[in-house]
């Protein structure tokens, strides 16, 4: 047997492998989740969230906007307002969204509504789209000539005064109208109706993509009604020389019938 000791565990503890201590050395910056696996930080970090504005063309039928809604709950998506109305092209109607999410919850929001049968365009609305939002709102009649003053300064118009309340009408950007309602508060707001955000791309270009302007797509209506009608004419016209046609082929077979043919 060899007359040389074997090292104490503890020996070879303190030993250690060689190179830097555990403490020394690169730490990973993730972090491991219940199931165990590392877990990128920048990935699961919170994003920012941002204000959009999406525009859709939809049909104009009962129950597309319920769909819509349903999708949204399902989805839980942040919806802070949901405007509809009927558009220039028959048997459609423009729904606006404002969403506060993330870049990509809003891209999702667009994906999933493109789902949507009903849908025909939709798209996000750029920064210097030319929006307004409508809001009634009813204070208290103590000081109507204060109210009046006060909403002729933003713009707005006084739709009601009676001895108890003023009802007041006010149009503008979003923020506009909440300073409105701050300045309005010290008369006491009593009730508030607000449209939400809806609002149209700047210039030529189209609201959602691929949409047509409203006067050419009537023109091209009418260029269709007018074509067909003068198909309609033409068939009526074909039709009446058809029969004098057989009218005459039928004289013409009467005047060649002997006389007194049983």
């Amino acid at each position: 047997m060899s007359s040389e000791r074997e090292p104490a565990s503890s020996d070879r503890r303190d030993a250690g492998l060689p190179g830097p201590s555990p403490d020394d050395r690169p730490q990973p910056d993730g972090r491991r989740n219940a199931e165990g696996v590392r877990v990128d930080p920048d990935a699961e970090a919170e994003r920012e969230t941002r204000t959009g504005v999406v525009s859709a063309l939809v049909d104009h039928e009962p129950g597309v906007l319920s769909r819509v809604s349903g999708l949204f709950a399902r989805r839980q998506f942040n919806i802070e307002s949901l405007s509809v109305g009927p558009t220039t092209v028959d048997g459609h109607a423009r729904l606006t969204l404002v969403v506060e999410e993330t870049d990509a919850g809003i891209e999702q929001v667009e994906k999933q509504l493109a789902k949507l049968r009903h849908v025909v365009s939709v798209g996000e609305l750029d920064d210097d789209a030319v929006g307004a939002e409508l809001a009634v709102v009813k204070v208290r009649g103590d000081r109507p000539g204060e109210v009046h003053a006060v909403t002729r300064m933003y713009d707005g118009r006084t739709r009601h005064a009676g001895p108890d309340t003023v009802t007041v009408e006010l149009t503008g950007d979003p923020d506009e109208i909440d300073d409105a309602l701050d300045a309005l508060g010290r008369f006491g707001v009593v009730e508030v109706a607000r449209t939400g955000r809806t609002a149209l791309a700047r210039g030529e270009t189209p609201t959602t993509p691929g949409e047509r302007p409203g006067d050419e797509t009537r023109a091209d209506d009418a260029a269709v009604d007018e074509t067909r009608a003068d198909d309609a004419a033409v068939d009526d016209a074909s039709t009446g020389e058809t029969r004098a046609d057989e009218t005459n082929a039928d004289e013409t077979n009467a005047d060649e019938t002997p006389n007194g043919r049983q």
